[in-house]
């Protein structure tokens, strides 16, 4: 795959994130296609590290009802519908129409496109506005809208459920002071401080590519 900068972590050495990533079995052709379309147009990704490891707590956790807050070209989606399998309903949000398009003819040809329900939108509305639960919620949206999408997804998860959210590392900037200005750094960090200060959640950091926060609903 290209290893662009939005594939990279910003604070693990170079050398041990090559090897993380050359031990990869290679990808099938769409979404090798899905990886070389985001390098080349920098479209942030999760990327092939990060997407197995959310494929792996899918499978574990046995998630069928899923929900996406930010797929962008839908490269995540694909490795979530395809882990949770044929009976699962995944919902693919975005606040771009275009991705979305896109998004849709990677699904078809992928041969997931019966488990995705596409709906362009805000995420966060979009989310309160589904009726029922689900088991597992994935939040990659913009980083200043972190905080706000923890008090969203949290009574939309099930009991059990799994809240995970990428970026949570943010290049190794949430780690530091930031400017007031710098309202993304100022949501990740905030985010942070608020799952692991929740008496709802079990949270754990895993310092993966740019940080990927897993919680578990108590």
């Amino acid at each position: 795959m290209i290893r662009s900068e939005n594939l990279r972590s910003g604070y693990i050495q170079d050398d041990v994130e090559e090897y993380v990533y050359s031990l990869l079995p290679e990808r099938d052709a769409v979404v090798s296609e899905m990886e070389t379309y985001a390098a080349e147009h920098r479209v942030p990704i999760i990327g092939p590290a990060v997407a197995r490891m959310l494929s792996l707590f899918v499978q574990v956790s046995g998630a069928e009802r899923i929900f996406e807050m930010g797929s962008a070209i839908g490269y995540s989606t694909i490795w979530l519908a395809r882990a949770a399998g044929p009976k699962a309903k995944v919902l693919y949000t975005d606040g771009d129409a275009e991705n979305a398009s896109r998004a849709k003819e990677y699904f078809r040809r992928a041969g997931v496109a019966k488990r995705i329900d596409v709906r362009v939108g805000d995420a966060l509305e979009l989310l309160k506005k589904t009726p029922g639960t689900f088991d597992l919620i994935f939040n990659d949206v913009n980083k200043e809208q972190y905080p706000a999408a923890l008090r969203v997804a949290l009574p939309k998860l099930r009991r059990g459920g799994l809240f995970i959210t990428d970026n949570t590392l943010w290049s190794g900037k949430a780690a530091r002071p930031a400017a007031p200005e710098d309202i993304q750094t100022l949501g990740v960090q905030e985010f942070n401080r608020l799952v692991y200060a929740s008496k709802e959640l079990y949270p754990v950091l895993i310092p993966l590519r740019d940080g990927v926060t897993v919680c578990r609903k108590n």
